[in-house]
């Protein structure tokens, strides 16, 4: 076992940025942990953290019920970095004057560095950052010294060192911030004293060790969908108790085209042993008549449980369901301080009677880590950039009921924009694209007759963790191609639409 790394905890007031804060920490390699304000000193202390980070927040500190945190977080024993709300509650606990800014500051504003302390060392004395606040800090507690300041925000930036508290109004964590990691990692290395010791290496030796202690002898039944979360969790668990891992993949009959077939391919070549379940007609049956999406989400996942425990059973005796679960599964369907978005099919979908323990390698780690994972296991490019696909499958593609006639529209169409944008070359550079069927029909005219058909929306993402995305800019000319090819080859579809929303305010699934 390595050296004991180190730890920093991203203490949670409801930010929306809260999670990426945790991300741009890792990539500094520090391990960090999200964990709610309502957590003590005395819990967080047994782990002997190197430091703590406040997140932003909703609230303003003179609201009823605003969040709080334990006094002795800011004691002066491991230092400490707020960050907006963050930074309004430690300067509200610590003696400080918060109020409310005459002008709400969102957006781009420039930073004046008016004292070089060493969140700032070495950085220009003009800066650009990113603001998101109402109220803001008039005047810094006793023992603190301001360290820049904006036009709208007179105490910008403070610090006092003998205590090690630091606090910004600014985000650090947001690209809009060019030098915020340049800031976080002065506060993380030159403050906190880490040694950048979190690396897709030490994870895996980690996990596999913890992997064993938890499952000890028992055996353990994969989840398998063939994206890359649930191939590197049982290439990692597999690592860890070899033949003690089979892997069940359920057909569901909500697959892409030709996926059943390539998975297949896949894990043979995997050594992993799989066993391959059609339950399509089951799907199906189940899903007849049903409308809304988040009701469609929970039959799905209850009938991927289902399933699991039926083949378990065959199987002997199993302790373990293994799932490919990632961070941003867990934080989508709500935490403490953040509003349920969605509910995801590895977490919200998984009934209460459960009858196996749920072994998650991943849920604390995003996407982009885990395709590092994934090339430090060794496995191969193909599986590593495979496209990104919800558990529920083109289920929350087909708006509303889900028939076998519908599911082979948006499987054609999904087929075509995935062969054009790689036949293009853009693959690589899109985190996601597909096809969605919208529930309603619009008139068009081919080969002289009226028609009444659906229309098909393409959507193509970029993004770098899912927490957010911007949709890509695709040249017209591919997008021509997909807009042709679809309604020449679909049948059923007499038109073509391009969603060009990001996420916030939309999610990247429609449903």
């Amino acid at each position: 076992m390595p050296e004991k790394r180190d730890l920093v905890f991203v203490v949670d007031f409801g930010g929306q940025y809260t999670q990426l804060i945790a991300r741009r920490i890792r990539e500094l390699k520090v391990y960090c942990e999200i964990v709610p304000y309502t957590a003590t000193w005395a819990e967080l202390r047994e782990r002997t953290p190197r430091g703590l980070v406040f997140s932003g927040g909703p609230a303003s500190v003179y609201a009823p019920g605003a969040p709080r945190c334990d006094p002795a977080l800011l004691a002066g024993e491991v230092p400490v970095l707020g960050i907006c709300y963050g930074m309004q509650l430690m300067a509200h606990l610590l003696g400080g004057k918060v109020k409310r800014g005459e002008k709400r500051e969102y957006g781009p504003a420039r930073l004046t560095v008016i004292r070089e302390d060493a969140l700032f060392r070495g950085l220009p004395r003009e800066i650009p950052v990113w603001m998101s606040h109402g109220d803001r800090v008039e005047a810094p507690p006793p023992g603190f010294l301001v360290a820049a300041a904006t036009s709208q925000s007179p105490v910008a930036a403070m610090f006092d060192p003998a205590r090690k508290l630091y606090g910004v109004q600014f985000h650090p964590e947001v690209h809009h911030t060019p030098q915020g990691k340049e800031i976080l990692a002065h506060f993380l290395y030159e403050i906190c004293g880490c040694r950048g010791d979190w690396t897709p290496a030490s994870f895996v030796a980690e996990q596999v060790e913890e992997i064993r202690r938890t499952v000890g002898s028992a055996r353990v039944v994969g989840a398998l969908s063939g994206g890359v979360d649930s191939t590197v969790a049982a290439t990692l668990v597999h690592r860890a108790v070899g033949d003690r891992l089979t892997c069940i993949f359920v057909d569901h009959g909500l697959l892409r085209k030709g996926e059943k077939e390539d998975l297949a391919k896949t894990f043979h070549g995997l050594g992993i042993r799989t066993v391959v379940v059609d339950a399509g007609a089951r799907f199906l049956e189940k899903l007849q008549g049903v409308t809304d999406p988040e009701e469609k989400r929970r039959i799905i996942g209850r009938e991927f449980i289902r399933v699991f425990e039926e083949e378990a059973a065959r199987l002997g005796e199993v302790g373990f369901l293994l799932q490919g679960t990632l961070y941003p599964d867990v934080i989508e369907s709500g935490t403490q301080t953040a509003a349920v978005i969605k509910t995801h099919h590895n977490v919200g979908g998984i009934p209460a009677d459960l009858k196996l323990q749920l072994l998650e390698p991943l849920r604390w780690l995003f996407k982009d880590e885990v395709r590092r994972v994934g090339l430090e296991l060794g496995l191969p490019e193909a599986i590593i950039w495979r496209q990104p696909f919800p558990g529920p499958g083109l289920a929350v593609r087909v708006l509303g009921e889900v028939t076998r006639e519908k599911l082979e529209v948006v499987r054609e169409a999904d087929w075509i924009v995935t062969e054009e944008i790689r036949r293009a070359g853009l693959d690589r550079e899109i985190w996601q694209f597909f096809a969605v069927l919208l529930p309603v029909r619009s008139v068009g005219v081919m080969g002289d007759e009226r028609t009444y058909a659906h229309p098909v929306v393409v959507r193509a993402v970029t993004s770098e963790d899912a927490m957010t995305a911007d949709w890509a800019r695709l040249p017209f000319e591919v997008l021509a191609r997909i807009s042709s090819r679809i309604v020449n080859e679909v049948p059923g579809v007499n038109r073509v639409l391009y969603d060009i929303t990001s996420k916030p305010p939309a999610t990247i699934e429609w449903e």
